[in-house]
């Protein structure tokens, strides 16, 4: 796969949640089990206004040929969805979100390896 083509995947599964999050945040919190308050339902809306932020970024750059920009991008996208791992672990084993958490890890986990695999593997400006 080329990092073109992953940054598209990672803008889709961005915008899609982060619309949902933004224009749906209680039935996103009652998907995920997590106690619906204002507070909640306002810190879900924030969290889809920060994940369109990241969709609409891997969207427009996509196509970046300059190696040094797509190294930045890699790892930036790597460091944010490994830490992602971890907080979404700890809010399913937790209890906090119910057992759907773990589509949380998952996503978390393929976008990390993913992008591990552009940091470490390939070479920059292969895109």
């Amino acid at each position: 796969m080329k990092l073109s083509q992953f940054l598209v995947l990672n803008a889709v599964v961005s915008l899609v949640y982060g619309i949902g999050e933004l224009l749906m945040p209680t039935t996103i919190l009652s998907i995920y089990g997590i106690t619906q308050g204002p507070g909640e339902q306002l810190l879900v809306q924030f969290f889809g206004v920060a994940l369109i932020g990241i969709g609409l970024l891997a969207w427009f750059a996509r196509n970046v040929a300059a190696a040094e920009a797509q190294r930045a991008i890699v790892l930036a996208y790597l460091i944010s969805n490994a830490i992602g791992i971890v907080v979404s672990v700890l809010g399913t084993t937790s209890g906090v979100m119910s057992a759907v958490g773990w589509s949380a890890v998952l996503i978390y986990l393929v976008l990390t390896l993913g992008y591990a695999y552009f940091q470490f593997m390939k070479k920059p400006g292969a895109a």
